[in-house]
């Protein structure tokens, strides 16, 4: 395992509004707005740059692979936060009634990888995951 730093990483995604999706990550993240243009925006988030760029003709059925029972969406994104971040947060996007793909709740009970994780997509169909590792030294295990 690497023992280098963390270092901001860059996505990029498409949106079907940019007013829409502005609004939304502002809303739900407080995150703050970077460059932009007429068809793009950049955002702060979590510290990392994620830019989402206008074609909304792209959006179709996203694919997903069964996990816990579950269907994930193959193409996801999110943030590995602290435990107690990730239960502030679940709470906070309850709070906005925030339909969810998948309901918060814990993997790995009691066992190696213990995880917090849930799963909800944003105004454009984009899906985001955020978890929480009950010990983020288990992050990596097996």
């Amino acid at each position: 395992m690497s023992t280098r730093a963390l270092a901001p990483f860059h996505l990029a995604f498409p949106m079907k509004d940019k007013e829409e999706t502005r609004r939304f990550y502002i809303d739900m993240f407080a995150v703050e707005i970077g460059r932009e243009a007429e068809k793009w925006i950049d955002i702060n988030f979590f510290g990392h740059q994620v830019s989402f760029h206008l074609k909304p003709e792209i959006f179709v059925d996203e694919p997903t692979n069964e996990v816990d029972g579950k269907s994930v969406p193959v193409r996801h994104f999110g943030v590995i936060l602290d435990w107690d971040e990730w239960h502030n947060l679940s709470a906070h996007l309850k709070s906005q009634n925030v339909s969810f793909i998948i309901e918060p709740y814990i993997r790995f009970k009691g066992e190696t990888g213990e995880q917090a994780t849930l799963f909800f997509l944003d105004p454009s169909g984009n899906a985001l995951e955020f978890k929480s590792f009950k010990d983020k030294n288990q992050i990596f295990a097996s």
